[in-house]
């Protein structure tokens, strides 16, 4: 059973940064992926940014492509997520999910099978 273990977030003024943590434990494959999503209320949730852990380049969305960046400690399985130049509309749930088997980076929820308890990020304007 893999768990996820999420920190950071809080609140923020535009044009400010926050990072989050993922610590990460439990993997039996050595093959995974992780991936961050939000989801601000009477929204969707939607895809971030994601990794293959341990060798993948970053994929991020077009919303945040530029702003936010991925990465990872991979001594003691943490992934991170920075988030710069924050925008009042970044304003949502923010959480870490973890695919695993994985051989590919999604940025679709419904496929991964792992998820973090979230970490609220509030931009103010």
């Amino acid at each position: 059973q893999v768990q996820l273990v999420e920190s950071g977030g809080g609140s923020v003024q535009a044009g400010g940064s926050l990072r989050l943590s993922c610590e990460a434990s439990g993997y039996k494959s050595r093959h995974n992926c992780m991936g961050w999503f939000r989801q601000a209320p009477g929204k969707e949730r939607e895809g971030v940014g994601g990794v293959y852990i341990d060798g993948g380049s970053p994929v991020y969305a077009d919303s945040v492509k530029g702003r936010f960046t991925i990465s990872q400690d991979n001594v003691n399985g943490t992934v991170y997520l920075q988030m710069n130049s924050l925008k009042p509309e970044d304003t949502a749930m923010y959480y870490c999910a973890a695919k695993s088997p994985c051989w590919s980076v999604s940025l679709v929820p419904a496929y991964f099978n792992y998820w973090s308890q979230g970490s609220q990020v509030t931009v103010s304007s």
